[in-house]
C-alpha cells in the first residue's frame, strides 16, 4: 500500500434487499388464455380487447366522439326542458280567467321524449322543436306502393311522423323490382303493401307503420278522415279527383304524384294553409354612418331572424286539370307553361282507358295509342297538338328509379312542410323532366 493511501474496503457480500432484487430482475407476465405468444425478439403489443396495459376504447369510437355525444345529450336535455317550460306557460295562460282562444291539442302539445329528441336532433335544429312535435302527432295515408310510393314512405318514416298507413291492393310484379327497394326478393305475387312492411318498419321503430291490402276505390269517406295527410299515387284521374274532393271537404291535406318513365309530377291541395317563414331582420343604419357601402351593409343583420306568419290558398285538382286556355290571358300564359302539364293529361287518359301505365313490354303499341290520345286530349283543351313532340311516348314507359328518387324527395319534403307548417309550400304542381334533368313549379288555377 502506497504511503498516504486509504485501505481498500472489502467487497460487500450481503444479499440485496428483496425490493431491490425485484426491481433489478425483469419478470414476464403470463399471456392471457388463448392468446398467441409473440415470437422471440419482438415485443407483443397488448390488444385493447384482450387486456394487458392498454385501456379499453370508449364505445363511441374515441374520446372526441364520446365528448360530442355527451354534449349532444346535454343540448337535447336543455332543449326539451325549455320546451316543456314554454308549453306549461302557454297552458297556464290559456287556462287563466278571461284568457281567450282554444286550448292546444293534447297530441301536439305532448312533450317530446329525450330519445326522440336525440333521434331527430339534426332536423330539430333545422326547423325547430315545435315543428317536429307537429310531425310526431300526424297520421299519413300513402296510396300506391310502387317505386314512387317507396321513396315517399322512406322519407316520411325517417322524418318522424306518428303513423304511416301504406295502402295498395295490387300484387308484386317483376317490373316493381326495378325501382321499389322496400320489397324483398322472392316476393312476386304477394301484396305490394304487405311485402313492403318489414323493411319500412326497420327504417324507424318510433313510427307506427301499417299495411292495408284493401282497394282505395272501395274505402268510404270516413276512412280518410282518420288521417292528417292523404298522398295518392297509381290511381286514375277519376279516383284522384274524388279523393281530393273528400279531403278538401274534411280539411285534410291532399297530395298526388306519379312517375311515367323519365317524367314525374306532384300536385298539392292544402286548402287554406297557414305557415311560418323565417326572415332576416332588417336593422337601421348605425349611428355616424350616413352614406357609403357601410350604410348599405348595416341595413341587414344576418345574425338575427324572425318568423313571419303567412297564408296561401290552393285549388282543387279538378279545377287545375280543366283550365280554360281559350282566353287572351290563358294564351299568354300558355307560352310559359311546361309541356309536362299537357303530357300528364294524356297519360292520365291512357291510364283511365287502359287500366294501366305505358309498359316496356308493349312500348310500340302504347306509343301509337298515346299519339292518338295526344290529338284528342289537346284538342279538348283548346291547344295545338304539336305542343308535345311526336317522340314523347318513347320516354314514358315504366318507372325510372332516379326519377322516383327526385319526385319522391320533393313530394316527401312538401308533406313535411305541410305538417310542420314551416316554410312556403309549392303551389300547386311540380313537374320533373328526366330527359332534360330539370324541374319546374307551376301554379295552375281557374283564375
Amino acid at each position: 500500500m502506497a504511503p498516504g493511501a486509504s485501505p481498500a474496503r472489502p467487497p460487500d457480500t450481503r444479499p440485496a434487499p428483496p425490493s431491490l432484487a425485484r426491481s433489478r430482475t425483469r419478470t414476464s407476465r403470463p399471456a392471457p388464455p388463448d392468446t398467441p405468444r409473440a415470437p422471440p425478439g419482438r415485443r407483443r403489443r397488448p390488444s385493447p380487447t384482450t387486456g394487458g396495459n392498454a385501456r379499453a376504447r370508449p364505445e363511441g369510437g374515441g374520446r372526441a366522439e364520446g365528448r360530442a355525444r355527451r354534449q349532444r345529450q346535454r343540448r337535447v336535455s336543455a332543449m326539451v326542458e325549455k320546451e316543456e317550460k314554454d308549453e306549461a306557460g302557454r297552458a297556464s295562460a290559456a287556462a287563466a280567467p278571461g284568457a281567450g282562444g282554444p286550448a292546444p291539442r293534447a297530441d301536439s302539445a305532448a312533450a317530446i321524449s329525450e330519445e326522440e329528441a336525440a333521434q331527430y336532433d339534426r332536423q330539430i335544429r333545422l326547423w325547430g322543436l315545435e315543428a317536429q312535435k307537429r310531425l310526431r302527432a300526424s297520421r299519413v295515408l300513402l296510396v300506391g306502393m310502387k317505386g314512387l310510393g317507396a321513396e315517399v314512405a322512406k322519407n316520411l318514416i325517417l322524418a318522424g311522423v306518428k303513423a304511416l298507413t301504406m295502402l295498395d291492393h295490387q300484387q308484386v310484379s317483376p317490373e316493381d323490382t326495378q325501382a321499389q327497394f322496400l320489397i324483398a326478393g322472392g316476393s312476386l305475387g304477394k301484396n305490394r303493401a304487405e311485402a313492403s312492411l318489414e323493411r319500412a318498419q326497420d327504417l324507424n321503430p318510433m313510427v307506427d307503420v301499417k299495411a292495408d291490402p284493401g282497394n282505395v276505390e272501395q274505402k268510404p269517406e270516413e276512412f280518410f278522415t282518420r288521417f292528417d295527410v292523404v298522398c295518392v299515387t297509381c290511381c286514375s284521374q277519376e279516383v284522384l279527383v274524388k279523393i281530393d274532393q273528400i279531403c278538401h271537404k274534411n280539411g285534410i291535406k291532399f297530395f298526388a304524384g306519379d312517375v311515367f318513365g323519365y317524367h314525374g309530377y306532384m300536385f298539392a291541395n292544402l286548402g287554406e294553409h297557414e305557415f311560418v317563414e323565417e326572415k332576416t331582420k332588417v336593422a337601421k343604419a348605425g349611428q355616424g354612418v350616413e352614406d357609403g357601402p357601410d350604410a348599405k351593409k348595416a341595413k341587414l343583420d344576418f345574425t338575427e331572424t324572425t318568423l313571419v306568419k303567412k297564408c296561401v290558398n290552393f285549388c282543387l285538382l279538378k279545377e287545375a286539370l280543366t283550365v280554360d286556355w281559350s282566353g287572351e290571358k290563358a294564351k299568354a300564359a300558355l307560352k310559359r307553361t311546361a309541356p309536362d302539364y299537357f303530357l300528364l293529361q294524356v297519360l292520365l287518359r291512357f291510364r283511365t282507358l287502359k287500366g294501366r301505365d305505358p309498359s316496356l313490354q308493349s312500348c310500340s303499341e302504347d306509343a301509337e295509342v298515346l299519339l292518338q290520345m295526344r290529338t284528342d286530349v289537346l284538342a279538348s283543351l283548346g291547344v295545338a297538338a304539336d305542343l308535345l313532340p311526336d317522340d314523347f311516348a318513347s320516354s314514358c314507359c315504366s318507372e325510372v328509379a332516379p326519377v322516383c328518387a327526385v319526385v319522391g324527395g320533393v313530394l316527401g319534403q312538401e308533406v313535411v312542410k305541410a305538417l310542420s307548417q314551416r316554410d312556403a309550400p309549392l303551389n300547386n304542381f311540380f313537374f320533373f323532366d328526366g330527359m332534360r334533368g330539370n324541374g319546374m313549379v307551376e301554379c295552375l288555377t281557374p283564375n
